[in-house]
């Protein structure tokens, strides 16, 4: 999936959702692509994210769990 088909008014809302589960992850600054998920640079650090999950949060948000997002939440790595 190139970078400008990736809805990236997702993985910002996705890391507002994160950030109630880690309040270190910071504001959305970019993003890379790769076979393995999506890499996030936000203004504290990164974040690693499958695609799937970035793509629930476009399709049906409702249907990523608290358990999934405190989850993911621990993947955050400060810079």
């Amino acid at each position: 999936m190139p970078k400008s088909t990736l809805p990236t008014y997702a993985i910002v809302e996705l890391l507002i959702r994160l950030s109630q589960y880690n309040h270190l992850i910071g504001n959305y600054k970019d993003h890379s692509i790769f076979d393995s998920g999506v890499m996030v640079k936000t203004s504290t650090g990164s974040i690693k994210l499958p695609l799937n999950i970035i793509q629930r949060q476009f399709d049906s948000p409702d249907f990523i769990s608290e358990s999934e997002l405190s989850t993911l939440a621990l993947l955050f790595k400060l810079s």
